[in-house]
């Protein structure tokens, strides 16, 4: 039995395989539409989310198998106290695998340890995403064809930005991949990501505070919003939620096959004047996420 905590439990070799998987599902979706007939999804979601929960429930609907679970700590038995490990044991019981996310950091490894069934983490604290980095990657896959020889800036709240830190993780092992973190100085990346991650694996980086200052040298460019729940304060929410919004006159000055990809929901980082420009991948982004899931769950229940 498999499961997925981090990027990093995939070989790229086993990536690939995954994004072919999902390419053919793509392509070929009828074929796929009973594979996990008579199998169940968990839901296991203790913080809210739409598109992760929605993304996972669809992914398992359109394979032919069932969805059950909560959308909030507030109702499930987490409310009355019960610990991750006894959930996870209860589950087990139910549902054949389980998505679960988590405020707290290592909650879903605590989960897959005690579990009988597959875990996949989708989101704990300020930690790990891997799902949505799945889903970033399959987006790189399938719109430049290649993952290194690549300059990725990344904007925003780096800092507490799961998505962020588990992107850096899994590009971290392809050749010529520079990175640029564009942030305020309170929002810059983690020290153990800088690093343990960065620095120990000579990794080409630089930080700078100016978005316009970049534009004209990225390949990619990973907008993030400014996460009002992780901070501890409204005040300092407030004073940098609106620190980087991407406009049209930003846009004027990236490449024109520069691609600007953002794990949603967005607050106003990304102006909606944005959204037409066919540089623009974000929506698209999320139809990726789904075929790249669907990918997840029959290899992790081991039906391909």
């Amino acid at each position: 039995m498999r499961h997925l905590m981090n990027p990093l439990d995939f070989s790229t070799e086993e990536l690939d395989d995954l994004f072919r998987l999902a390419d053919d599902i793509l392509l070929h979706e009828e074929r796929y539409a009973h594979r996990c007939d008579g199998k169940i999804l968990a839901t296991c979601f203790y913080e809210p989310s739409t598109r992760t929960r929605l993304s996972f429930e669809s992914a398992m609907l359109k394979l032919g198998g069932q969805v059950l679970g909560f959308a909030s700590a507030d109702s499930s038995s987490a409310a009355k106290g019960e610990s991750v490990s006894d959930t996870i044991r209860i589950i087990s019981c139910y549902a054949d695998i389980c998505a679960i996310r988590h405020p707290k950091e290592g909650a879903a490894l605590v989960a897959a340890q005690k579990s009988r069934i597959p875990v996949i983490n989708a989101g704990d604290g300020g930690h790990q995403h891997p799902t949505q980095t799945l889903t970033d990657l399959m987006t790189i896959h399938a719109l430049k064809g290649q993952f290194s020889d690549m300059t990725i800036g990344l904007c925003g709240d780096l800092k507490f930005g799961r998505t962020v830190h588990s992107l850096i993780e899994a590009l971290k092992r392809y050749a010529n991949v520079h990175f640029i973190f564009i942030s305020p100085e309170e929002l810059r990346i983690p020290g153990y990501i800088r690093e343990d991650v960065l620095e120990r694996g000579h990794i080409p980086f630089e930080e700078v505070r100016r978005l316009e200052d970049v534009m004209p040298k990225l390949d990619i460019l990973y907008m993030t919003r400014v996460q009002r729940e992780r901070f501890f304060n409204e005040e300092d929410y407030v004073r940098l939620k609106d620190y980087y919004i991407l406009n049209r006159e930003k846009m004027a000055l990236a490449k024109q096959d520069m691609m600007v990809l953002h794990p949603l929901p967005r607050v106003n980082e990304i102006s909606v004047e944005v959204d037409t420009d066919p540089r623009a991948k974000y929506f698209e982004q999320v139809q990726y996420g789904v075929y790249v899931r669907m990918a997840l769950i029959l290899t992790l229940l081991e039906l391909i």
